[in-house]
């Protein structure tokens, strides 16, 4: 989301509104909404501990290492193991205008092509 910060106006003045989906249980997101009011996102926060969202997208993904399950239980409520591919959607009237979906988590969208994805759809 760090880098979302530096074309978050941009996106806005497009006529954007930026939505972040977490994995998190609501409880467990209370504490990063309060992180992203002191950063300065202006951006809406929404749990998806229940996975359907990230199902209904087909980014689901069952989390087959073991050792990490746990630490799902505890940040989503639940035992499902799921987790979403990371991914960012330009979504207009409930269509998919852009995505982008990587598997790799280390590799992120560059700020500056879903700039130019969400100039070319803007209004």
């Amino acid at each position: 989301m760090g880098q979302l910060q530096q074309i978050e106006q941009d996106l806005i003045e497009l006529g954007y509104q930026i939505v972040a989906v977490s994995p998190d249980s609501p409880a467990t997101l209370s504490k990063r909404i309060a992180e992203a009011d002191s950063q300065g996102f202006r951006y809406t926060l929404l749990s998806d501990a229940s996975a359907e969202g990230a199902k209904k997208f087909g980014i689901a993904y069952r989390q087959p290492d073991k050792r990490y399950h746990r630490m799902l239980e505890e940040h989503s409520g639940r035992d499902h193991h799921i987790l979403p591919v990371p991914s960012v959607f330009l979504i207009k009237n409930g269509e998919i205008l852009f995505e982008y979906v990587n598997p790799n988590y280390r590799v992120r969208l560059h700020p500056d092509i879903l700039l130019a994805a969400a100039a070319v759809h803007a209004r």
